[in-house]
């Protein structure tokens, strides 16, 4: 079909509708991981947690912290997996991916070293889960390399995130920050037998589409495959897809606001596409020496309706009760209008914290 040709102000619209950044609100953090596929969690919490701080950017007012954790582990309607909630609607397509999920050849040579110590883990969880992963004995005959720092010698968080990866294991719930496990049988109850893999890789791309709303074909980021229809966007030399329900909502507009994003938020993920569509550049300075950072050590991009117009250098002082403001930088001249709407929303993020504002004034 001929491609669909789209200004560079609807691709804008299309993804910020799709990621929920609108003036027209979700109801709940359901809805959130319905449309956008994932809630990133993360436990660097400069202001808040990214898996509390995405759906409050989203919903704002009516969303309390406590409806993440009833949603996950009393309704069941979201489930963990790999470092983020996804909605259960998502988890027939994903079981199938992992249970055939390819692995590296030296994970499978570490895992078939281990067979005896993956034996162990799963027949521990059948025998008392859900338990912590400081419950289960460390039997790894074979330990694996650390270079990136993650893991520390005992060997059971490793396995239990492998095994997660594969669809054999799975996190029930947490512990503060510690993650609750269970074997996936019980957790998730009987496999889905009626998906090939390439069936559910579809479903998951066009899921992937409706919370992107205009992506790639083909992108280390956020490839959609062949999910969606051709666009084409003024400007771009990209070869795109979107979602047709965006499409054909385009005109519908209710107008933009300001949103602050927390730097994992999914909206931030694709660096490519935020500097195609949006002209944004974005590099998170967390890792960055002190001396050579720009805008903070965990600045939040500040986005004012389809346009990113600066960045929120702030931190959470929990002995004071303030939201510490460093610094507000502008990419661009901000008119009074916008000024006056990006402090009213730090003020209500202050609220919803529970804190008051410094440094604002």
């Amino acid at each position: 079909m001929e491609p669909h040709r789209l200004t560079r102000e609807q691709a804008r619209r299309i993804i910020v509708r799709a990621q929920l950044l609108e003036a027209d609100r979700p109801g709940d953090v359901v809805e959130v991981a319905e449309q956008i596929g994932a809630i990133k969690i993360d436990p660097t919490a400069v202001i808040a947690p990214s898996e509390q701080a995405i759906p409050w950017t989203r919903i704002g007012w009516g969303y309390e912290p406590g409806q993440l954790t009833k949603a996950v582990e009393d309704d069941r309607q979201l489930f963990e997996y790999a470092g983020s909630f996804h909605p259960a609607s998502m988890l027939p397509a994903m079981r199938v991916r992992m249970r055939m999920r390819p692995v590296r050849e030296s994970t499978a040579a570490w895992l078939e070293a281990n067979s005896a110590f993956r034996a162990d883990v799963l027949a521990r969880l059948r025998a008392d889960g859900p338990l912590l992963a400081a419950d289960i004995p460390d039997t790894a005959a074979v330990p694996a390399g650390n270079d990136s720092g993650w893991y520390s010698d005992n060997q059971v968080p490793r396995m239990l995130d492998l095994l997660e990866r594969l669809g054999e294991v799975a996190v029930v719930g947490r512990a503060g920050r510690l993650r609750r496990w269970d074997v996936a049988a019980r957790a998730r109850g009987p496999e889905p037998d009626d998906l090939t893999y390439d069936e559910a890789g579809a479903m998951l791309d066009e899921r992937r589409l409706q919370g992107a709303g205009l992506a790639r074909q083909k992108s280390s980021w956020s490839g959609v495959g062949l999910a969606g229809e051709p666009a084409v966007v003024e400007g771009s030399a990209w070869k795109w897809r979107v979602d047709p329900r965006a499409l054909e909502a385009i005109d519908d507009d209710p107008g933009g606001r300001v949103a602050i994003l927390n730097p994992y938020d999914g909206m931030l993920f694709d660096r490519p596409r935020l500097i195609e569509a949006f002209d944004f550049t974005y590099k998170l300075e967390q890792f960055v020496p002190k001396a050579q950072r720009v805008y903070g050590y965990f600045a939040h991009p500040i986005l004012c309706g389809d346009r990113f117009i600066g960045l929120l250098d702030a931190a959470l002082d929990k002995a004071k009760e303030n939201l510490v403001v460093a610094a507000l930088h502008e990419l661009v001249p901000w008119e009074s209008e916008e000024r006056e709407m990006v402090e009213a929303e730090i003020r209500d993020l202050a609220e919803w914290l529970g804190v008051s504002v410094r440094g604002l004034d």
